[in-house]
């Protein structure tokens, strides 16, 4: 359909707040600059943004021609936060959230129509005394935001420093009326079959059907469609690690003209929460969902174009991810985004927009809230990926963390209304009151009990063992570094690594809780001195780049004990979701990826562990280690070798297995060597026998299907463990890399600037040759070089040039 605003210029300008009122009053003595939408008034001003966007007024203005067009309809997708939209000097619509859009029919408008969209300082508007809330939350300064419906990104200092968002932040569309009107659909699976039910008003009697893929359903002359249809034996949608998310394309085809409406999938869900647990069920099979928070891909913008979004959930769907969780203090996704997980079969955990405070209960905002969970269920409608929808982001944790009895703490709006509404709008999709939330008993704060923010490996300082001991049956959120980038990135981002650790630029993006005293690059320090014994703080002012390693080799190991446990069947843990999957600005943040896509340490190993088929390797002390296959697809046989590496060379033993369909089996190393071995040095008994332990698991055709490599012992660093790199191209853009090393080479890192490589931060057995690929990212050749924690030489990369002779 034709967008008359496409490619309409808009121009911004500033007023003091309350200072004026009408468009009619705006001067050309004004300050006008070009703007973008969808966008922010950051997003127009960039660095010369010199002033809290909150503490004024701002104009959007535009006018656009209409041509032979005199019926069009003018929809705003969502505009942040308090404001008013004038369209020919005619104040038509109040805006009060930014989660509602807005939708004006223009029956009768002239050649050219002049919108003006009048933005209100929000902060005039929190200095009205308003009711006060059952509890303060600790996230924000401004109290009085509970009564906002707003983000709290650039409100809320633990997410970096960001500008507030305030502007057209969603599409703002001029289209003709169309002859379909709201549409609503949803999907149920009976048995085998499929069914859809359709619901949309037509501009005017016609002859309509459905369209399911290559089916037609007759619906004969109509002016409403209120419909449910069956398809026989459906193929069911499936997240990507377990299945294919198949979908159908919906349209609705009246007189001829086809209305796409987008597509749907099919499958069940249910998240069992019996006897403290949180399991989440998909098509009767049960899945261990992992992954982690998604931010906003801009968080200055808020709208990204759809290629920036395919390439960052195909990043994350080919580390083995199949779950992001879209949290409460941030802001709802754009419709390319659900799109792209039904696509992509990547799950998606919904937080209604409510943080740590405490909702009002008046009706002016309930029904704020209804509009704007209906807005929701519009994006949503039928999308399969959607799997469980929580009423916030810690809004119960707050109350519970300030002592308030269980009672105090109730809110109709997460027991009664949001699931009421759900219910109607969006059914076959789980609910939980609150992220975290008990629904045993047990206070909302216990890490054991149904829905858990696990942290204490992270800012609680627990040691690597509490991930064991703790209990955790689903982590909706856990493990928070301060994850540094890669080294090249620090280059880019700060000019060099010496910022590292105390210069304001580079502490401006470390995550830290308001009021505190530490910040999160205090709990990775925490975490290099009880891994590594070593003092990072003495490391940092001999080697910034070396106290920079140590702290992403610390961060991987809490990767690795922690998704190593929880992934395991005896663990009682059917799911976790790391904070964040991405920065949301340049720097040392929570996320395992930074701000321009590049992958931190910590995404390699959680990428190994959320493979649909991995080994867990787990040293268990005096017994030694054990070792789980877990397979989410299809049964598969084959045989688990395992490389103990000594001194004098290496022993290979090798048993047959099979591994169920979505289920694993558990084994130890011991049990396939066979005799007794101490392969992890616990007894004791004289001088270490080995240095290394690999395990594998090859299919039937004795390919390679996953690997898992400890070292054993502490590994001293030490001059050279003998890496070497050979690189060679496989395709265009696309090589293949051997490292290989003479010792037990500690977190090998493969630093190559423009290209992806397969895996890194790995360990190396000695003489045990792993072969990588590098996939371009912008073209030219891989240069660049490998080093290990426990080596002060590192091996160079680059292609060798062979001569026309050879």
């Amino acid at each position: 359909m034709i967008d008359l605003l496409d490619g309409a210029r808009w121009r911004l300008a500033r007023t003091d707040a309350g200072s004026v009122l009408d468009p009619a009053d705006l001067g050309d003595d004004l300050d006008w600059v070009d703007a973008v939408v969808p966008g922010t008034v950051a997003t127009a001003l960039g660095h010369s943004l010199a002033v809290d966007p909150d503490e004024h007024d701002w104009w959007f203005v535009t006018h656009v021609s209409t041509g032979d067009h005199r019926r069009v309809r003018v929809r705003f997708g969502g505009i942040a936060t308090r404001a008013r939209i004038w369209i020919d000097g005619v104040h038509r619509r109040t805006v009060t959230s930014m989660f509602v859009p807005e939708t004006l029919d223009l029956p009768d408008c002239g050649d050219t129509v002049t919108i003006a969209v009048h933005i209100e300082s929000l902060a005039a508007q929190l200095k009205s005394r308003r009711p006060r809330g059952r509890w303060r939350s600790s996230l924000i300064a401004a109290q009085g935001l509970r009564h906002e419906r707003t983000t709290m990104l650039g409100r809320a200092p633990v997410y970096g420093p960001l500008p507030v968002p305030v502007g057209p932040w969603r599409p703002v569309t001029m289209t003709p009326i169309p002859d379909v009107r709201r549409v609503d659909l949803t999907t149920e699976v009976s048995g085998t079959d499929g069914i859809v039910t359709l619901r949309a008003d037509l501009g005017a009697p016609g002859v309509a059907r459905i369209l399911i893929d290559d089916r037609a359903f007759e619906l004969g002359r109509v002016e409403r469609v209120d419909t449910a249809v069956t398809l026989p034996d459906v193929e069911l949608w499936w997240p990507h690690t377990h299945g294919r998310p198949l979908t159908y394309r919906v349209a609705l085809e009246v007189d001829g003209t086809v209305h796409p409406l987008g597509v749907v999938g099919f499958r069940t869900v249910e998240l069992d929460r019996t006897a403290g647990g949180a399991v989440l069920t998909v098509n009767d099979e049960t899945v261990f969902c992992r992954g982690g928070t998604w931010t906003p891909l801009d968080p200055v913008r808020l709208w990204s174009p759809e290629p920036e979004l395919r390439a960052a959930l195909v990043q994350l769907r080919s580390a083995g991810l199949n779950m992001v969780r879209i949290v409460g203090t941030l802001v709802y996704e754009q419709t390319e985004f659900w799109s792209l997980c039904a696509e992509l079969g990547i799950m998606v955990w919904q937080d209604v927009m409510f943080g740590t405070v405490d909702p009002p209960t008046d009706d002016t905002y309930t029904a704020a809230v209804t509009r704007e969970l209906d807005a929701f269920a519009d994006t949503v409608s039928a999308n399969p990926a959607l799997m469980v929808v929580s009423g916030g982001s810690e809004t119960q944790q707050q109350p519970t963390m300030l002592g308030l009895a269980a009672e105090d703490q109730r809110m109709v709006m997460l027991d009664s209304i949001v699931p009421n509404f759900l219910a109607d709008r969006v059914p076959g999709v789980a609910y939980v009151t609150s992220s975290p939330s008990s629904v045993s008993g047990e206070l909302h704060t216990h890490v054991g009990d149904g829905i858990a923010h696990y942290f204490g490996v992270g800012g609680y300082l627990r040691p690597l063992s509490d991930i064991r001991t703790a209990g955790v049956r689903f982590a909706a959120e856990c493990l928070a570094f301060a994850v540094p980038p890669e080294r090249a990135q620090v280059e880019k981002f700060f000019g060099s690594a010496a910022v590292a650790g105390h210069h304001p630029d580079w502490k401006a993006a470390v995550p830290r809780d308001r009021g505190s005293s530490w910040d999160f690059e205090d709990v990775r320090d925490h975490y290099v001195r009880t891994i590594f014994g070593v003092d990072p703080h003495l490391i940092r002012r001999d080697d910034a780049e070396l106290y920079l390693d140590y702290g992403r080799a610390a961060i991987v190991e809490a990767f690795i004990e922690a998704f190593g446990h929880w992934r395991r069947a005896s663990s009682g843990c059917a799911g976790a979701l790391v904070l964040t999957l991405r920065d949301t600005v340049a720097g040392a943040g929570w996320g395992i990826v930074d701000t321009a896509g590049v992958r931190k340490a910590p995404f390699y190993a959680l990428a190994r562990a959320s493979a649909p088929v991995a080994l867990l390797l787990s040293d268990n002390g005096l017994d030694g280690y054990s070792v789980e296959l877990v397979n989410d697809g299809p049964a598969r046989s084959g045989t688990v070798r395992v490389v103990l590496h000594a001194s004098r060379g290496s022993h290979e033993f090798e048993r047959t297995v099979s591994a169920p369909a979505n289920g694993s089996i558990a084994l130890t190393v011991d049990s396939i060597v066979g005799t007794f071995t101490d392969v992890n040095h616990a007894y004791r008994f004289g001088s270490r026998t080995y240095s290394a332990v690999t395990v594998l698991f090859l299919d039937d055709s004795g390919v390679e299907a996953a690997r898992s490599t400890a070292l054993v012992g502490v590994q001293s660093r030490q001059n050279t463990v003998g890496l070497t790199a050979n690189v060679v191209e496989k395709d265009s853009g696309t090589w293949e890399l051997t490292v290989r090393s003479d010792w037990p080479a500690q977190y090998v890192c493969v630093d190559i600037d423009g290209f992806e490589v397969s895996d890194s931060w790995f360990h190396l057995a000695p003489n045990e040759p792993r072969t990588l690929t590098l996939v371009g990212r912008g073209g030219g050749v891989p240069r660049g070089h490998v080093r290990a924690l426990n080596s002060v030489e590192r091996a160079s990369v680059a292609p060798k040039v062979v001569s026309g002779n050879s």
